[in-house]
């Protein structure tokens, strides 16, 4: 699931954290952007076959659901640890950590299940026309 942070000195953590933070976030966020508005294009250009509509209109909401997650519960704590650094840091840093971590499986794991299906609806048959 990436990174565990679980067992990082502050020091390590507020590195590593800061330097993913600022140079991945803009490039996976419009990734995930991308990938749910072209989940929701392919489920419109296969509205004809009810299963495979119906899958990809599920992986465009999980895909979704992560945009969630990571504006509602990532986003806020990684501001915070943008302002932290080895010298000044909170007292409860392992508490906000860890909240993070949580909120970074939670979309880890509806990413994952949106690819399934999208990758599920791959290789289906198409029903005749």
């Amino acid at each position: 699931m990436g990174l565990n942070p679980m067992k990082y000195s502050v020091s390590t953590y507020i590195e590593q954290q800061q330097h993913l933070v600022l140079a991945l976030q803009p490039l996976l966020v419009s990734l995930v952007i991308i990938a749910t508005i072209l989940t929701i294009a392919s489920a419109f250009l296969q509205r004809n076959s009810k299963r495979i509509f119906i899958a990809l209109l599920f992986a465009a909401l999980f895909l979704l659901s992560c945009i969630i997650i990571t504006r509602l519960g990532n986003l806020p704590v990684q501001k915070e640890m943008l302002t932290w650094n080895a010298d000044s840091f909170p007292e409860d840093w392992t508490t906000l950590r860890d909240k993070w971590w949580t909120f970074h499986i939670m979309r880890t794991i509806a990413e994952l299940i949106a690819l399934a299906l999208v990758a599920w609806t791959s290789v289906q048959k198409q029903p005749a026309k």
